[in-house]
Protein backbone atom coordinates (compact mmCIF):
# COMPACT_ATOMS: atom_id res chain seq x y z
CA UNK A 1 0.00 0.00 0.00
CA UNK A 2 1.48 3.33 -1.07
CA UNK A 3 0.98 6.26 1.31
CA UNK A 4 -1.06 9.11 -0.05
CA UNK A 5 -0.08 12.77 0.16
CA UNK A 6 -2.24 13.52 3.20
CA UNK A 7 -0.64 10.59 5.08
CA UNK A 8 2.86 11.85 4.26
CA UNK A 9 1.99 15.35 5.48
CA UNK A 10 0.48 13.82 8.64
CA UNK A 11 3.69 11.82 9.26
CA UNK A 12 5.71 15.02 8.75
CA UNK A 13 3.47 16.83 11.27
CA UNK A 14 3.98 14.06 13.85
CA UNK A 15 7.75 14.00 13.33
CA UNK A 16 7.99 17.79 13.59
CA UNK A 17 5.79 17.74 16.71
CA UNK A 18 8.06 15.11 18.28
CA UNK A 19 11.10 17.24 17.39
CA UNK A 20 9.47 20.20 19.12
CA UNK A 21 9.11 18.15 22.29
CA UNK A 22 12.73 16.99 22.07
CA UNK A 23 14.32 20.33 21.07
CA UNK A 24 11.98 22.68 22.94
CA UNK A 25 12.97 25.67 20.81
CA UNK A 26 9.35 26.57 20.01
CA UNK A 27 10.08 26.68 16.29
CA UNK A 28 9.29 23.28 14.80
CA UNK A 29 5.82 23.41 16.34
CA UNK A 30 4.76 25.91 13.69
CA UNK A 31 6.10 23.70 10.90
CA UNK A 32 4.15 20.79 12.42
CA UNK A 33 0.95 22.87 12.32
CA UNK A 34 1.77 23.86 8.72
CA UNK A 35 2.23 20.19 7.79
CA UNK A 36 -1.07 19.34 9.47
CA UNK A 37 -2.84 22.03 7.42
CA UNK A 38 -1.17 20.75 4.25
CA UNK A 39 -2.42 17.28 5.16
CA UNK A 40 -5.97 18.62 5.36
CA UNK A 41 -5.53 20.32 1.96
CA UNK A 42 -4.24 17.07 0.46
CA UNK A 43 -7.23 15.23 1.91
CA UNK A 44 -9.50 17.82 0.30
CA UNK A 45 -7.95 17.01 -3.09
CA UNK A 46 -5.76 20.08 -3.72
CA UNK A 47 -2.59 19.62 -5.79
CA UNK A 48 0.95 19.41 -4.44
CA UNK A 49 1.76 23.06 -5.26
CA UNK A 50 -1.28 24.20 -3.27
CA UNK A 51 -0.33 21.94 -0.37
CA UNK A 52 3.21 23.30 -0.36
CA UNK A 53 1.88 26.86 -0.51
CA UNK A 54 -0.45 26.26 2.47
CA UNK A 55 2.39 24.61 4.43
CA UNK A 56 4.71 27.57 3.79
CA UNK A 57 2.07 30.22 4.42
CA UNK A 58 0.77 28.74 7.67
CA UNK A 59 4.25 27.96 9.02
CA UNK A 60 5.65 31.42 8.23
CA UNK A 61 2.57 33.24 9.55
CA UNK A 62 2.58 31.33 12.84
CA UNK A 63 6.34 31.71 13.24
CA UNK A 64 6.20 35.47 12.65
CA UNK A 65 3.15 35.96 14.85
CA UNK A 66 4.62 33.96 17.72
CA UNK A 67 7.88 35.94 17.75
CA UNK A 68 5.94 39.21 17.75
CA UNK A 69 3.55 37.92 20.42
CA UNK A 70 6.33 36.70 22.69
CA UNK A 71 8.32 39.91 22.31
CA UNK A 72 5.40 42.32 22.80
CA UNK A 73 3.32 40.44 25.38
CA UNK A 74 5.49 38.08 27.37
CA UNK A 75 8.78 40.01 27.30
CA UNK A 76 7.51 43.58 27.74
CA UNK A 77 8.47 43.70 31.43
CA UNK A 78 11.81 41.92 30.95
CA UNK A 79 14.84 43.75 32.27
CA UNK A 80 17.67 44.41 29.83
CA UNK A 81 20.73 42.55 31.12
CA UNK A 82 23.79 44.76 30.99
CA UNK A 83 27.03 42.99 30.14
CA UNK A 84 30.64 43.91 29.46
CA UNK A 85 31.62 47.55 29.72
CA UNK A 86 27.97 48.63 29.92
CA UNK A 87 27.64 46.74 33.22
CA UNK A 88 30.50 48.76 34.81
CA UNK A 89 28.74 52.12 34.55
CA UNK A 90 27.62 53.19 38.01
CA UNK A 91 29.58 50.38 39.69
CA UNK A 92 31.99 50.93 42.53
CA UNK A 93 35.76 50.50 42.00
CA UNK A 94 38.79 50.79 44.26
CA UNK A 95 41.80 52.93 43.37
CA UNK A 96 44.91 50.72 43.32
CA UNK A 97 47.30 53.33 41.91
CA UNK A 98 46.66 56.94 42.88
CA UNK A 99 44.92 59.11 40.30
CA UNK A 100 46.75 62.43 40.14
CA UNK A 101 45.39 65.58 38.49
CA UNK A 102 46.21 65.42 34.77
CA UNK A 103 47.52 61.87 35.03
CA UNK A 104 45.74 58.60 35.17
CA UNK A 105 46.00 55.74 37.56
CA UNK A 106 44.61 52.25 37.99
CA UNK A 107 41.39 51.03 39.59
CA UNK A 108 40.14 47.55 40.37
CA UNK A 109 36.59 46.68 39.38
CA UNK A 110 35.09 43.19 39.38
CA UNK A 111 38.56 41.76 40.01
CA UNK A 112 40.07 43.43 36.95
CA UNK A 113 42.55 46.30 36.73
CA UNK A 114 41.59 49.23 34.51
CA UNK A 115 43.31 52.47 33.56
CA UNK A 116 41.32 55.36 34.98
CA UNK A 117 41.06 59.13 35.09
CA UNK A 118 39.48 61.14 37.87
CA UNK A 119 36.55 63.49 37.37
CA UNK A 120 36.74 64.77 40.95
CA UNK A 121 40.38 65.73 41.47
CA UNK A 122 43.27 63.66 42.80
CA UNK A 123 42.32 60.34 44.38
CA UNK A 124 44.57 58.40 46.79
CA UNK A 125 45.18 54.67 46.69
CA UNK A 126 42.45 52.65 48.44
CA UNK A 127 39.64 55.15 47.86
CA UNK A 128 36.30 53.89 46.58
CA UNK A 129 35.08 55.56 43.40
CA UNK A 130 32.12 55.29 41.03
CA UNK A 131 32.54 54.61 37.30
CA UNK A 132 30.86 57.43 35.39
CA UNK A 133 31.80 56.73 31.77
CA UNK A 134 34.02 54.56 29.63
CA UNK A 135 36.22 55.78 26.80
CA UNK A 136 37.82 52.85 24.98
CA UNK A 137 39.82 51.03 27.66
CA UNK A 138 39.85 53.94 30.09
CA UNK A 139 37.36 54.51 32.89
CA UNK A 140 36.36 57.97 34.07
CA UNK A 141 35.67 57.77 37.80
CA UNK A 142 34.66 60.14 40.61
CA UNK A 143 34.15 60.09 44.32
CA UNK A 144 30.59 59.03 45.13
CA UNK A 145 30.02 62.38 46.87
CA UNK A 146 31.33 64.52 43.95
CA UNK A 147 28.70 66.45 42.05
CA UNK A 148 27.76 65.15 38.56
CA UNK A 149 27.97 68.68 37.07
CA UNK A 150 31.73 68.76 37.65
CA UNK A 151 32.02 65.25 36.23
CA UNK A 152 30.37 66.23 32.96
CA UNK A 153 32.67 69.19 32.34
CA UNK A 154 36.07 67.56 32.83
CA UNK A 155 36.25 64.87 30.07
CA UNK A 156 35.69 67.51 27.39
CA UNK A 157 38.97 69.31 28.17
CA UNK A 158 41.85 69.09 25.70
CA UNK A 159 44.81 66.84 26.36
CA UNK A 160 48.02 68.53 27.37
CA UNK A 161 51.30 67.43 25.81
CA UNK A 162 52.46 65.75 29.02
CA UNK A 163 49.51 63.35 29.25
CA UNK A 164 48.85 62.82 25.54
CA UNK A 165 50.91 59.62 25.51
CA UNK A 166 48.88 58.09 28.35
CA UNK A 167 45.97 57.30 26.02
Amino acid sequence: MDPTAWQLWLIAAIVLGALEIKLSGFVTLWFAVGALMASLMAGAGLGFNSQLFVFTLVSAALFGASRTLFKNVFMRDAVHLKTGAEAMLGQEAVVTEALAEGHGGIVRINGELWMARSLSGPLPEGERVTVEQIEGLKLWVRRPSASPEVALQQPARRKSKENASWD
